[in-house]
C-alpha cells in the first residue's frame, strides 16, 4: 500500500528523510547565528510570545510574577525590553492615548525575528540539556 508520501508501507522515503536532513541543517545554521539570551531577557520574551505582539509593560511584568511567584521591581522589564530593543530582538510603538490614562499613551512590543530565533535557541538548548533530568530537577 502506497502512503501519502510515495514510498511504501513500512518503507522510508529517501527524498522525506533528506528534507529533514537538511532542516536540521538549517536549524543549526539558524541557531549559531542566533543571539545568546540571559535568563531573564528569555523570561521577558517569553511572557511576550504568550501575551501576544501588542503587550506593554505593565502586563509582562504582571505576567512574569503570577507565573514566577517573585515581586518584581518595575524598572527590571522596562530595562530588559529596551535593552532586547537595542539588540532588535523586540520593537515598540507608541499607542493612542486613552482616557482612562488620563490621556497618557502607552508603549506596546512586538518580538521580532531574531528575538524569535534566539529564543528557540535558547529554548532547544535548555531541552536537550535537561533531557531525562526531569526527576533530579524537580527535587532540587
Amino acid at each position: 500500500m502506497r502512503m501519502r508520501n510515495g514510498a511504501f508501507q513500512g518503507e522510508t522515503c529517501v527524498s522525506c528523510n533528506f528534507s529533514r536532513y537538511i532542516i536540521n541543517i538549517v536549524k543549526h545554521i539558524q541557531d549559531y547565528y542566533a543571539a545568546v539570551l540571559g535568563e531573564f531577557e528569555a523570561v521577558v520574551l517569553l511572557a511576550l510570545l504568550r501575551l501576544g505582539n501588542g503587550a506593554w509593560g505593565a502586563a509582562i511584568r504582571r505576567d512574569i510574577q503570577e507565573r514566577l511567584g517573585r515581586e518584581l521591581p518595575v524598572s527590571v522589564v522596562y530595562v530588559t525590553l529596551q535593552r532586547l530593543e537595542k539588540k532588535g530582538m523586540v520593537r515598540s510603538y507608541v499607542g493612542e492615548p486613552t482616557a482612562e490614562r488620563g490621556g497618557r499613551r502607552r508603549r506596546h512590543y512586538l518580538i521580532d525575528t531574531p528575538g524569535e530565533q534566539a529564543l528557540g535557541r535558547s529554548y532547544r538548548a535548555f531541552k536537550i540539556m535537561t533531557e531525562g533530568m526531569d526527576g533530579t530537577l524537580q527535587r532540587l
